[in-house]
């Protein structure tokens, strides 16, 4: 994994689980972040797959979640403080859009991870995206919902698809 994504995925984590919250309390917070955060991570890593990659996006800026906020209705306003809501920046859409594709598509989502695995020496885990069980679909039932995600999904569904049929990176 590319330590350099890091702010790029909590950013893209925090932003999902704000437009699509868990219903259900504190386990079911963390539930659901757990299931965006292991989706926005696969996604990441197939968007940005070398470390130059990883270091062109952090060095430019990934653009910010104004449009995704436009599209989902969700406030990104909020406060005149502009520190409230610096983390908005580190939001990448295509990486949201991927995330919510992969999070409402089990077969995409096991395509994803077998692509990531295929280039990856690491090995790593990622239940609550392939197999959740009935406590993960619960906490996250708006953030799985595919009719709900739809918007997000599609801005860049496409370029996904062409992603793990070979397709180049889309970074550099």
């Amino acid at each position: 994994m590319h330590e350099d994504l890091a702010p790029l995925i909590a950013a893209t984590t925090h932003w999902l689980t704000h437009a699509y919250p868990a219903s259900g309390g504190t386990l079911a917070a963390a539930l659901c972040e757990a299931q965006a955060r292991q989706a926005v991570t696969v996604a990441a890593w197939l968007r940005y797959p070398t470390p130059m990659d990883a270091a062109l996006v952090m060095m430019a800026g990934p653009g910010g979640s104004a449009r995704l906020d436009w599209i989902t209705g969700v406030d990104g306003a909020g406060t005149d403080d502009p520190d409230a809501h610096a983390w908005r920046t580190w939001v990448d859409e295509v990486v949201a859009s991927w995330a919510a594709c992969l999070l409402t598509d089990p077969d995409l989502a096991g395509r994803a991870v077998d692509e990531f695995a295929a280039s990856s020496a690491v090995p790593v885990e990622f239940r609550r995206l392939l197999d959740p069980d009935d406590s993960d679909r619960r906490a996250a039932a708006l953030l799985r919902h595919p009719d709900l995600v739809s918007p997000v999904a599609g801005l860049h569904h496409a370029e996904l698809l062409t992603r793990l049929a070979g397709g180049s990176a889309l970074a550099a």
